[in-house]
């Protein structure tokens, strides 16, 4: 298993306990659907979308929506 593939893992897991938490503190959600998705959401993130964190009101950035009904 190479490094990146490792990272990526390791990002994905960092998104399920960030979603495990944020249920478990508004004691309220299903933590099934951004688990499940944490994956998809790495890849998004780090592959396809374009955006800088340091300037969180950059015009031209991705938006990304996305609603799955009564997931958290």
């Amino acid at each position: 298993m190479s490094n990146r593939q490792t990272s990526r893992r390791d990002r994905a897991n960092a998104i399920r306990a960030l979603s495990m938490d944020a249920v478990q503190k508004a004691n309220s959600g299903h933590p099934g659907a951004p688990m499940g998705m944490a994956d998809i959401a790495e890849v998004l993130w780090n592959d396809y979308l374009s955006f800088n964190p340091r300037n969180p009101q950059w015009l031209n950035r991705d938006r990304f929506v996305l609603s799955n009904g009564h997931g958290s």
